[in-house]
């Protein structure tokens, strides 16, 4: 049986509606593919907690958890693991969006976030939220 590994994923809307897209580094899993920020959760983090340290690490911003809301999830075979991935709507951030761990982020409007290639977790996701928004 293979094991769960828990990560938490994060669309971030700005107010003109577009999403945040980052893409993963050369070097890392996956690299060059274009994601939702976000990461494992570590201990006994929630997945708000895991997203909100996330975020801050990954792109330099700060939000609550209470400005995260649940919309989708992703559950997949992942290698050895089994992937699920929450998807959360971020609204609210202060500071200034900057890639720290990502070659490139783009701000994207919903209706084309399939044209970019994505990991296999991500991809559902993007078209779930695309109707959603």
């Amino acid at each position: 049986m293979a094991k769960l590994l828990l990560v938490a994923a994060c669309a971030l809307v700005d107010r003109d509606g577009r999403v945040l897209l980052a893409r993963r580094p050369s070097g890392a899993s996956m690299a060059g593919l274009w994601e939702f920020p976000g990461g494992k959760l570590s201990g006994d983090e929630t997945p708000e907690a895991a997203l909100v340290r996330e975020l801050k690490e990954e792109l330099g911003i700060d939000t609550e958890t209470s400005c995260l809301a649940p919309i989708a999830f992703a559950s997949c075979a992942a290698g050895d693991h089994h992937l699920l991935m929450p998807l959360f709507v971020c609204r609210k951030w202060s500071g200034t969006v900057t890639a720290r761990a990502h070659d490139d982020l783009r701000w994207v409007k919903p209706q084309t976030l399939l044209d970019y290639e994505m990991p296999p977790a991500d991809r559902p996701l993007a078209a779930q939220l695309r109707d959603f928004l």
